[in-house]
């Protein structure tokens, strides 16, 4: 009896407002893995498996960003069929895709992070309450969705409560603007790679600016000294272990030239076309594209025959 090769099912789409982002990520993942494996693009299209996965012959490459993909949605679905996957399990999707218990979880480890309010849409904090405790120049933003969906930067009591009835769904999280640089850290096997720092024309790294093409300039690496290069990298690691997370993920901060650096969150699905954020880190550390979506899989391969699954004799 031999190991059977498995073929890679590259998850991509998905429910969440995010889709076409997932859609973009998945095409370009698929295409690098064949490179090297057996491999076939999925297109998802509702809340569930594909009715042809097979645990004995297939091993999962999610590109699914947010909502259900990235939250431990799908992968409880994986973990029951007993599928697997590569990227972080549902525990710890759950919980970092929950920016508030990532930046509590990471603080219990020495993180910084940004004082905040997290809360239901349902039951907003009074605006004197928020200005009290953190003043009037803050970041809104949903506490559980990626690529800055609903993002609004405020400097003023009015506009906090222009902004606040527009948390209409949803859990939500106000917090301290910290004013600095924006810095991105690709984290492999528990290893930080480079740091890439993102500097928006508009200074605002919101949805329009992250994709659309010439809207925001990227340095990788990005121009820190050698202390506190290693201080980021420290930090990413730090949180990455933190919150639980396996084989990868993409660890955001800000870091104020006067207070120093905030964890901002945790990305464990992050856009993965060659030109995005964790593709870029790892460039830094000698991986092109191709390397880099092989050693993103390998440990879920490493699981998967580890589990014996075996060719029929």
């Amino acid at each position: 009896m031999s190991l059977q090769e498995p073929i890679i099912v590259v998850f991509a789409g998905g429910t969440s407002p995010e889709r076409d982002v997932s859609l973009g990520s998945g095409a370009a993942c698929a295409k690098a893995l064949a490179q090297n494996f057996p491999t076939r693009l999925c297109q998802i299209e509702d809340d569930s498996l594909p009715l042809d996965l097979d645990p004995l012959k297939h091993v999962v490459f999610s590109t699914l960003h947010g909502t259900f993909g990235e939250d431990g949605g799908m992968q409880r679905l994986l973990d029951a069929a007993g599928v697997n996957y590569a990227g972080c399990d549902a525990l710890s999707s759950a919980l970092t895709m929950d920016k508030t218990l990532t930046k509590h979880a990471a603080a219990a480890r020495g993180v910084k992070i940004a004082s905040g309010i997290a809360f239901a849409s349902t039951n907003p904090p009074a605006i004197d309450q928020i200005v009290a405790e953190l003043g009037e120049n803050l970041v809104l933003k949903p506490n559980d969705q990626g690529s800055s969906v609903g993002l609004h930067l405020i400097s003023t009591r009015d506009e906090l409560a222009r902004a606040l009835p527009t948390a209409t769904t949803g859990n939500w999280l106000v917090e301290r603007r910290i004013a600095g640089r924006e810095l991105s850290v690709g984290v492999l096997g528990g290893r930080a790679m480079g740091i890439v720092e993102i500097r928006p024309k508009s200074g605002v790294y919101d949805y329009t600016s992250k994709y659309t093409k010439g809207l925001t300039e990227y340095f990788a690496p990005a121009p820190l000294d050698d202390v506190r290069t290693q201080e980021v990298q420290r930090a990413a690691e730090a949180s990455f272990a933190a919150c639980g997370c396996r084989d990868y993920a993409r660890v955001d901060f800000i870091l104020s030239e006067r207070d120093g650096l905030f964890l901002l969150e945790i990305n464990t699905l992050p856009g993965m076309k060659e030109t995005s954020l964790l593709p870029m880190s790892a460039r830094c550390a000698g991986l092109d594209f191709s390397a880099l979506v092989r050693e993103l899989v390998t440990p879920a391969l490493g699981r998967f025959r580890a589990a014996g699954h075996l060719l029929n004799a």
